[in-house]
């Protein structure tokens, strides 16, 4: 477990941060969602119970202050992968559909050539 998480959580968060170049292979992408939604569910639950009011809300601030950067610039390799710009994801901001287009164009496999990288991931 704790490899897995450094191979596909930390990895992330230590050496692609802001990372908004290159690709992310579908196996880093949905790791590290998943990874992702287990830690907010975790802490968010946690800290629901543990603390009352503000106190609660400012963790969770805290917790989606850290990840938004990732989170961003993951979809965006992701997206990158598809042979698609990062821009895609603001397709989120459609109301109902936007999140549903955005998923389908991230679980396509990727696509060479490939204007964003050389290598195949």
């Amino acid at each position: 477990m704790v490899k897995f998480l450094k191979i596909y959580f930390w990895d992330v968060i230590s050496n692609h941060y802001v990372d908004f170049d290159g690709r992310a292979s579908l196996a880093q992408f949905w790791y590290f969602m998943l990874i992702n939604f287990v830690l907010k569910f975790v802490w968010v639950f946690f800290y629901k119970f543990v603390f009352i009011g503000c106190i609660a809300s400012i963790f969770d601030f805290l917790m989606d202050a850290i990840l938004i950067l990732p989170s961003i610039s993951i979809v965006t390799r992701r997206l990158h992968d598809t042979n698609r710009s990062g821009w895609f994801q603001l397709i989120e901001l459609i109301p109902f559909i936007g999140c549903i287009i955005l998923i389908i164009l991230l679980v396509l496999g990727p696509v060479d050539p490939n204007r964003f990288d050389d290598e195949r991931i």
